[in-house]
């Protein structure tokens, strides 16, 4: 770790009061610091807080989103732009021990998925190289073990942060066909422990953060097992990777070079016949070893295995679409406020009006918020599910969050690119923090599955749904309905999901003859044609359901607003299909544009009051530039200095 990185930590611990791996006083879960007062923030009040508390998990919002919010947009998270990559890295590493001293049981802080998912949600705009560090070190690894039979495990290392988790399982030739995975652990019958090795170039571990950045690592590796010559399927196995010396005999890391986005020491990782003990392999009910070496489990082939041995990777999905959220709605925040402070020619000679003004700035913008409200529900709704869920329901909640996770962290990259190009030339320079952000979206689209393989799956499941999203049962034809009807809007979007999948599945069986991949790739494009729609089905549901719950007027006004945007922008795409199949009328279609104008125009004058309900801190907002209304002082100041 370099001296400015060492000094960095120092300031961290001196000002938190804690020693090290341990807080001078334990805390139960995060801190409690002192709330910031007098805010001058503009706006409704009432409207705000309501809408705040609605987006922010309503009664459980301080436990799962108040420590975070103080903590990470603090001063104990400056921004710190000049540093170089490998620097950048080494801080993130020294933000997470930070995290991790404040958190009086950091495996509890794994098993709670709301909890977990709020860090994400907080850090991913403060620090991207932080919110992918503490996703593998919390949930994929920390959490792998919490999910096996680790009980008698001593965790201790790994909760103190003496040693740093990280995820072993996609390789250079298999990465969303990692169910093909080639690394090996062979039980060596003389030991009774195992031999883990990397058998060819293409099985190299790809991306994993296994540099000496950042301290001595430990691996939760999947291999595949082997057991007399008899592949078993792939298990997770507990692996040292390096101590305060370097790497262990046998572990040969290479780092990869700088990625788009936030820094990680991203490496190439193998290894050489590396002996284990016996307990290095996670055992469970799918899988474990009896004491004759005989595998039993509980799942009846080696995929189902696989997938419950990398179980954690859908609370990931969880995790990175919260990152996104963050990124998202930081974003906008700032865009909004500087759309409000920058000023151009108005109309009259000499007039200067706020670029806000105009419908094509304030209109982009606007329909960007809806999509953030919308995201934000969402995941709300979604994260209800996941944690409330029986076993029965597993794979139906996986593919759940998998769409979300897909259409969450798409919206969320055009978010912050329009949010950008809403700034102008400012937008460009990174100390006004949204310039990053589009790069670091980009992991999350990859990370924990990459989105279009994710839907393609989760299209392959719905294809054969008997009706993927069921319409209301409102008699009344579309010459009846109107256009400022919620309920009629949302269920246009459920009819249109219908349509796609009527569409796959004529052209699954038109398909030619005795070639699958064949009749994929004619029923394909109108399958994701019908996740993508579901997507947005999905997300109206949770927007209504959360407007409904509004008690105050005003609120409960905008948010309608601002759900009856989302629907028409949503539905604007389709008009054409939903015409031809008599669900809209010419009438219809003719107004469209006229009614998205005229709900923009209702909603423009509350655009601060929308983007001050995302609760960015003061703190954090003050060290923006152009989130202020004196930017222009601080470029001349920063010009002069």
């Amino acid at each position: 770790m370099t001296a400015l990185t060492l000094g960095y930590a120092e300031t961290f611990r001196s000002s938190t009061g804690g020693g090290g791996d341990h807080p001078a006083t334990p805390i139960s879960l995060l801190p409690v610091l002192p709330v910031q007062q007098g805010s001058t923030k503009p706006g409704p009040r009432s409207a705000t807080r309501e809408l705040t508390h609605l987006l922010f998990d309503r009664d459980d919002r301080e436990r799962v989103h108040g420590g975070w919010r103080r903590l990470l947009a603090g001063s104990l998270f400056p921004y710190l732009p000049d540093l170089t990559p490998a620097e950048r890295t080494a801080v993130s590493y020294d933000r997470l021990r930070l995290v991790n001293s404040t958190v009086d049981d950091p495996a509890a802080l794994a098993h709670d998925p709301r909890l977990l998912a709020g860090l994400h949600e907080w850090a991913g705009f403060v620090d991207g190289g932080l919110c992918t560090l503490a996703s593998i070190h919390y949930n994929l690894f920390i959490g792998s073990l919490l999910d096996h039979d680790c009980y008698g495990r001593d965790l201790s290392t790994f909760t103190s942060m003496k040693r740093v988790g990280t995820f072993l399982c996609t390789e250079m030739a298999h990465g969303n066909d990692v169910a093909s995975l080639q690394t090996v652990a062979a039980l060596d019958p003389t030991t009774g422990g195992f031999v883990l090795n990397t058998p060819n170039p293409g099985a190299c571990k790809f991306m994993p953060n296994t540099s000496l950045i950042g301290g001595p690592k430990s691996a939760v590796v999947a291999a595949r097992l082997m057991v007399d010559g008899e592949d078993q399927g792939i298990f997770l196995f507990l692996t040292p990777l390096s101590n305060e010396d370097g790497h262990l005999p046998g572990v040969t890391v290479r780092q990869l070079p700088p990625r788009t986005g936030t820094p990680v020491d991203h490496c190439l990782t193998s290894f050489d016949h590396v002996w284990l003990p016996r307990e290095a392999m996670l055992e469970a009910d799918h899988g474990r070893l009896d004491e004759d070496d005989t595998l039993t489990s509980s799942l009846g082939n080696r995929r189902k295995r696989f997938l419950r041995s990398v179980n954690r990777v859908t609370m990931g999905k969880l995790c990175m679409s919260a990152g996104t959220l963050g990124m998202a709605r930081a974003a906008l925040a700032i865009a909004v406020r500087y759309a409000h402070h920058r000023h151009v020619s108005g109309p009259k000679s000499g007039q200067r009006i706020p670029v806000v003004g105009h419908r094509s700035h304030h209109g982009r913008l606007l329909h960007s918020l809806a999509n953030a409200y919308a995201m934000t529900f969402l995941h709300r709704a979604v994260m209800d599910r996941f944690v409330a869920h029986e076993e029965s329901e597993r794979e139906e909640v996986e593919r759940m969050i998998a769409i979300a996770k897909g259409w969450i962290t798409w919206q969320a990259r055009e978010i912050t690119t329009e949010s950008r190009e809403r700034c102008g030339a400012q937008g460009l320079f990174p100390e006004n923090r949204i310039s990053d952000l589009p790069g670091n979206i980009e992991g999350g689209i990859t990370a924990e599955g990459d989105n279009l393989v994710i839907w393609v799956k989760a299209a392959a499941e719905m294809l054969f749904e008997n009706q993927a999203d069921p319409l209301a049962s409102d008699p009344l034809p579309a010459a009846e309905r109107d256009l400022t009807d919620l309920r009629f809007l949302r269920d246009l979007l459920a009819s249109v999901v219908g349509t796609w999948q009527t569409r796959a599945r004529t052209a699954l069986r038109q398909g030619p003859s005795g070639d699958p991949i064949g009749r994929w790739n004619e029923s394909s494009g109108a399958a994701l044609e019908m996740v993508s729609a579901h997507a947005g089905r999905m997300a109206a549901d949770a927007f209504l359901e959360a407007a409904e719950q509004a008690t105050d007027p005003a609120t409960r006004k905008l948010l309608t607003n601002l759900c009856w945007l989302f629907l028409l922008q949503q539905l604007r795409q389709h008009t054409g299909d939903l015409l031809a199949e008599q669900r809209l009328t010419v009438q219809h279609v003719l107004g469209l544009h006229q009614t998205i104008d005229a709900v923009l125009a209702e909603l423009a004058p509350h655009m601060m009051t929308l983007v001050d309900a995302f609760d960015l801190p003061d703190e954090f907002l003050a060290e923006v530039p152009i989130a202020n209304a004196d930017y222009l002082d601080h470029y001349r100041r920063s010009a002069t200095s």
